[in-house]
């Protein structure tokens, strides 16, 4: 199972200097402060320093922490279409997407032209993501995916065609997980050797444990609508009973151990959601928090569909 869960958090490291300065994003390379004249070279020079150091840092890192423990082969190509229910290839259009939007508030706060930032986020986006799978390609464990490659399309495709359309992003890819007990003494172990023993790790690699929603801000397509302007609705998608790529099948020191009894199926939701970043606030550590919070699904009261039947949760995350 790839770590593409986890390179979602390295979005976070390639904007962090510039968060707290993205109130500042509407400014031209023109503007003025009333007391200074703000240097966007340096901020250019700065942000591509940081993203360059940022993809660079964490590509080194995966390829010695996680790709050198498998053995290398030549460059080849695998169809892993159909494996983990398709929730890995959710969580490769949710990193695209939130890897493209934080570069573009980088970009934004270095003063660089509306357009061309959308393009510059959208290209370092992809061209980092490319250089994973390329790795993947030259790995024993994997290879190269087109439909990897096409999830990560599609995330960079939903947030520039947003940009280029609607100078906003109207609806939002989001991501929740939580961690996930089992009682089964043979799952424990199989999770164990999955997802790991640290919940953190579980957090980011249990499949069945994570949900990755498209969140619509009501006000942004209907400014007459009787609501907050913060109110979402949000429709997500996850996945139950997943022990393995394809199946529940997995050998053992005591032999092959055959679950076929758990049914493997998606879930979908129906959700409220909060837009963090139409929250009034003045204060420029707050609005940096609900940039980032943004890529969240707030937890709250959910329908479920689930095996052909509805229920409901008062809280979901």
């Amino acid at each position: 199972m790839k770590l593409n869960t986890l390179l979602f958090f390295t979005a976070f490291l390639i904007s962090h200097s510039c968060w707290s300065q993205i109130q500042d994003s509407t400014i031209t390379p023109t503007s003025t402060y009333p007391d200074q004249v703000i240097d966007f070279k340096k901020r250019q020079r700065i942000v591509t320093s940081i993203q360059t150091l940022t993809y660079g840092g964490s590509i080194i890192g995966l390829n010695k922490i996680w790709y050198d423990g498998y053995p290398r082969s030549s460059f080849h190509f695998y169809n892993d279409a159909g494996e983990w229910l398709n929730m890995d290839k959710a969580g490769h259009t949710f990193t695209a997407y939130t890897l493209s939007r934080l570069s573009y508030a980088s970009w934004q706060w270095a003063g660089v032209k509306d357009q061309k930032a959308i393009l510059l986020a959208g290209l370092t986006g992809m061209g980092y993501q490319t250089i994973i799978e390329t790795l993947d390609g030259f790995s024993s464990q994997w290879g190269w995916s087109w439909s990897d490659i096409g999830s990560n399309t599609a995330g960079i495709g939903l947030w520039m065609g947003q940009e280029l359309l609607w100078k906003k992003q109207k609806v939002k890819l989001k991501f929740s997980t939580h961690y996930n007990s089992y009682a089964d003494l043979q799952l424990q172990e199989r999770n164990k050797q999955l997802f790991g023993n640290i919940w953190s790790e579980r957090l980011v690699k249990d499949y069945n444990a994570q949900t990755y929603w498209l969140s619509a801000n009501l006000h942004d397509f209907n400014e007459n609508l009787p609501v907050p302007k913060w109110l979402s609705i949000a429709v997500g998608m996850g996945a139950e009973n997943m022990f393995g790529g394809y199946g529940n099948n997995w050998p053992s020191p005591h032999g092959d151990i055959i679950r076929d009894d758990l049914k493997r199926y998606r879930q979908w939701y129906l959700s409220l959601d909060v837009d963090f970043e139409k929250i009034p606030t003045h204060k420029k550590w707050v609005k940096s928090l609900f940039f980032v919070l943004n890529s969240i699904k707030f937890p709250a009261p959910t329908l479920v569909l689930s095996n052909g039947r509805w229920s409901g949760q008062w809280f979901y995350f």
